[in-house]
């Protein structure tokens, strides 16, 4: 309860003191600090926490260096606490060799075990060449070595040498290699679809199993990553390491042994440009940090090549749970996505890029199309859909200017391949006045309306009966619209007809993914209560 009571008793010093200047705190509370008694000092160990933090956001240069020092001298404190609280302070003011020194002349002494860990959290963040030529020296360094060895390495090769995932370097050896294309679930048959219709790719790889938000392959000729990430309805591509059997609590050393495996260090060595790093993730699984990190360091201490770095890692290593067991995947991180540099900018609701290529594959394509997005976005539905050619004129409208501004830019950039290109701030309810419009004028509607979730809708059930009605003048017979649609609706109009519908996965919730065809035959009809 003594223990307890005296860590609230910190708590509340923190809370008091981290609201004060900097200057109070060095002038006021530091001097009575010092000179006070071990019990005092017990008493206001907050203060140590509460000056780090206030000298980072707070003060000068200089008063930073002064609180550098201070807290380097409290590292040779008597009392275990207040050296604790040091410890944890120093790093948030940036560790140097002359603050490492100090850290690691702690390590010379006899330390208890919860000490030693508070000591490898901190020289975790401020180590460097010394620290691991100290870690090296100590025969009873075991409890310290795995993790800050680890992080330390990664933290040298990330400033040293920064790391890329080589897209263009072939992969020949591909017997027995699996890989999981994942997407979003519900767009499964897309991908399928996508890679069975590439001219290139579909003699070069297996379908092996389709299922829930992922695809199967296994390639029986050499590859390039490069030559995958054609594949523009593909969230991910993941080489499959192993699989690790369900247990009640994370098989550490069993996980640890499918990330150290041979065939990881093969694909990182290959494809790495640089210290191959990576970044664990369990997917819809809550494990805790400690376990986390037993998993990595236990990882490490069978493959000493292969580094986890939370920060920046070109891969990524994610455990996928599935009927048979836990999939453990290496996953390429490549930032900005080579598929879609188009995206100068974006808009908080607009479609995943993949999702949009996917509504552009279901649209497909026909002779000078006209197509039109009256809730352009950032303009994503309309680019995809221009990369697969015979696109007379695009339209993007949308009643937010920001959005149209964003859409134009990301246009520009895609260099879309049509000869008429409009952009347009305007309801969809005033049709009319876009630019480019008229009765039966356009061969597709593509586009995603607001579904409710980020932007609010008052009457859903409305809106989207409008959305229909509109469709149906604008159309020309045999034009198609494809929509993201929350609502299940059978007959929204006569005139439209159901050819596809998809129940897809936006972000923690379904919509449905639909195709509707206007009737050949039909002329126009009167546009009464639209506007």
């Amino acid at each position: 309860m003594k223990n307890k009571a005296s860590t609230n008793q910190g708590k509340e010093v923190y809370k008091e003191l981290r609201t004060q200047s900097w200057k109070t705190l060095w002038t006021a509370e530091v001097p009575e600090f010092d000179a006070g008694s071990p019990e005092y000092r017990l008493s206001r160990v907050g203060l140590v926490r509460a000056i780090g933090v206030v000298a980072l956001r707070k003060a000068t240069k200089e008063q930073r260096a002064q609180t550098k020092q201070w807290l380097m001298g409290l590292l040779q404190d008597p009392q275990e606490k207040v050296r604790r609280y040091a410890m944890a302070a120093l790093p948030k003011l940036g560790g140097n060799e002359e603050s490492e020194r100090a850290l690691l002349e702690l390590l010379d002494a006899e330390r208890d075990e919860r000490e030693v860990k508070h000591l490898s959290r901190t020289l975790d963040k401020v180590g460097g060449a010394a620290t691991l030529e100290k870690l090296q020296e100590l025969e009873d360094a075991e409890g310290i070595r795995s993790q800050t060895e680890q992080k330390v390495k990664a933290k040298l090769a990330r400033s040293e040498q920064p790391s890329a995932v080589r897209l263009n370097a072939k992969m020949n050896q591909v017997r027995g290699l699996r890989i999981h294309l994942r997407t979003r679930r519900g767009l499964e048959s897309f991908v399928r679809d996508e890679l069975q219709a590439h001219p290139k790719l579909k003699d070069r790889f297996k379908l092996l199993k389709v299922s829930a938000g992922c695809v199967a392959i296994s390639p029986t000729a050499g590859f390039t990553l490069n030559e995958l990430y054609q594949l523009r309805t593909v969230s991910s591509i993941n080489f499959v390491l192993g699989v690790v059997p369900t247990s009640k609590d994370v098989n550490v050393a069993a996980m640890a042994k499918v990330i150290a495996s041979p065939l990881a260090q093969r694909l990182c060595s290959k494809l790495t440009d640089g210290q191959p790093r990576y970044r664990l993730k369990f997917m819809r699984s809550k494990v805790s940090h400690s376990q986390t990190q037993a998993v990595v360091n236990a990882a490490f201490a069978l493959c000493s090549d292969l580094l986890n770095d939370p920060r920046q890692s070109p891969w990524a290593v994610d455990v996928h749970p599935e009927k048979v067991g836990h999939s453990v995947e290496l996953r390429p991180r490549i930032s900005p996505d080579p598929r879609f540099l188009y995206r100068a900018d974006d808009v908080p609701a607009s479609t995943h890029p993949p999702l949009a290529a996917a509504m552009a594959q279901l649209a497909g394509v026909a002779e000078d199309d006209v197509v039109w997005d009256p809730f352009c976005g950032s303009g994503l539905e309309l680019i995809e859909r221009s990369k697969l050619g015979k696109v007379q004129a695009l339209i993007a409208s949308d009643i937010d200017a920001k959005a149209t501004d964003i859409a134009q830019k990301n246009i520009e950039k895609a260099a879309c391949a049509a000869e008429t290109v409009i952009v347009q701030t305007s309801d969809f309810r005033k049709h009319r006045s876009i630019e480019g419009l008229s009765s039966q004028s356009v061969s597709l509607i593509i586009t995603n309306p607001p579904l409710g979730r980020r932007v609010r809708v008052a009457d859903m059930q409305g809106l989207f009966e409008e959305i229909f009605k509109v469709a149906s003048i604008n159309l020309s017979p045999g034009g198609r619209l494809v929509i993201l649609n929350p609502l299940k609706i059978e007959n929204p109009n006569p005139f439209l007809t159901l050819e596809s519908r998809h129940l897809v996965d936006v972000g923690g919730f379904d919509v449905r993914l639909e195709k509707w065809v206007k009737a050949t035959g039909v002329r126009g009809h009167r546009e009464q209560n639209v506007e």
